[in-house]
């Protein structure tokens, strides 16, 4: 039976996600360690190295700080309004859905945070001198520092130019999804009930004493830790009905609470003086956005939707469309592809079901607003149609039976939407190994 902890690694994977998407998080803690390296010069003059340490002018220590100080705040500044200007292209460019990991680049953050820890360090250390903090060794050390500083600033900002004339385009915020996207299928794909049991398909929907959200909004995690210790408290079983991702009120049930496992128990779930609704529904994270960690499907959606924009009259840019739907192939080839023995995941909790991700509806989020959308252009449906042929031959039926559907179903659009004859035959034979 499984221990209830107090962190565990999804929850603390989930936490780390979450602070990576907060921009003043790595900017805080350089400026944390710039103050206190300030200081930790001050342990020269203390450890009595002012014989052996060369000496450092004062102007020379104070000219240096002074100029670091001056640049440093036109540089933080300068990239704050690059940043800014990256982040409304990729909400204008691609989808606003695309924001959270725009924002959690790290080059980016890591220059900014560079930019303004060098600024607090040169002012803090500025102070210090002015008031004759350090003897000999610790201006010897502080001007060592602040060269280090500047190396530091000056290859952060290298790779920081090339980052920002990349970041947010369109091309770069692909990627960056495709990759979130990426890394949510495959932890599904080892893991596809999340470490609990496999939700019969023949289970009855239901059954069980319900359990509802008090929030309106989306479930972006799941602390199975917390729904398996309180299991076990009542000696009872837990179906989850709401994956990550899905959208509850509060007359949607979070979970089903079945009766005990074990015999020699009379009364119901509802009876028992340990039965807390709330101590289930804390176990869910629910929030008025999607998030990518725990939410494969959001990750599809979210590159349907920078297809779809891109098919738009306004931008007219079909070749984007083309690059999302070989991006789809390799995130569905990744997805039936045999998981690695090494990385499955154990049935971590044996008193919680949870259903695993239908292919179905994968291929709703993915394709469906494409082929709408695409239907009149004869290069998107030739490609879409390529797309499908791909994954019908895969040895997953039901990733087989999906393409097949999806692809009668996009052949449909087309010849309502196709007007030349010619563009309607040559989907038609892109589309014939969908033909019943």
């Amino acid at each position: 039976m499984a221990q209830s902890r107090l962190f565990t690694l999804d929850r603390l994977r989930f936490v780390f996600s979450r602070i990576k998407e907060r921009l003043w998080v790595k900017p805080l803690v350089l400026c944390v360690l710039s103050i206190g390296g300030t200081f930790i010069a001050r342990l020269a003059d203390d450890a009595g190295l002012s014989g052996v340490l060369p000496e450092v002018p004062l102007e020379a220590v104070e000219s240096l700080l002074s100029i670091m100080a001056s640049s440093m705040l036109v540089i933080a500044t300068f990239a704050v309004g690059s940043m800014v200007a990256a982040y409304a292209s990729a909400s204008t460019g691609a989808t606003p859905r695309s924001i959270p990991l725009v924002i959690a680049d790290d080059v980016t953050q890591n220059a900014l945070s560079a930019f303004i820890g060098a600024f607090i360090f040169s002012i803090v250390s500025l102070v210090a001198v002015q008031n004759e903090l350090f003897d000999s060794a610790g201006l010897f050390a502080i001007y060592t520092l602040t060269l280090l500083v500047f190396a530091i600033v000056i290859i952060t900002f290298v790779r920081w130019v090339d980052r920002i004339a990349r970041l947010g385009r369109v091309v770069n915020t692909i990627e960056q999804v495709e990759k979130a996207a990426r890394a949510a299928l495959d932890r599904r794909r080892h893991a596809p009930t999340l470490g609990a049991l496999t939700l019969s398909p023949h289970h009855a929907s239901d059954q069980g004493v319900p359990v509802f959200s008090s929030k309106v909004g989306y479930v972006q995690h799941i602390d199975l830790e917390t729904l398996q210790s309180r299991a076990e408290a009542l000696n009872c079983h837990v179906t989850v009905t709401a994956l990550p991702g899905a959208f509850v009120s509060t007359s949607r049930p979070l979970v089903r609470i079945e009766e005990g496992i074990e015999e020699g128990i009379e009364e119901g779930i509802e009876e028992r003086e340990a039965f807390k609704p709330d101590a289930f529904s804390r176990a869910f994270k629910i929030s008025p956005n999607r998030t990518f960690e725990d939410d494969p499907r959001f990750g599809l959606l979210a590159l349907s939707e920078i297809a779809d924009k891109a098919l738009s009259p306004g931008v007219n840019d079909p070749g984007t469309a083309i690059n999302v739907i070989g991006t789809m192939v390799r995130l569905f080839t990744l997805w039936q592809s045999p998981p690695e023995k090494d990385r499955l995941r154990a049935t971590d909790y044996d008193r919680v079901s949870v259903p695993e991700l239908v292919i179905e509806d994968l291929f709703d989020d993915a394709f469906t607003a494409i082929a709408r959308d695409g239907a009149g252009m004869v290069e998107v449906s030739i490609r879409l149609q390529k797309a499908f042929c791909a994954l019908a031959e895969t040895d997953d039926k039901a990733m087989v039976a999906a393409a097949k559907n999806h692809s009668r179903m996009a052949l449909d659009r087309s010849k309502h939407a196709l007007s030349l004859q010619d563009d309607i035959d040559a989907v038609i034979r892109a589309a014939v190994f969908s033909a019943p």
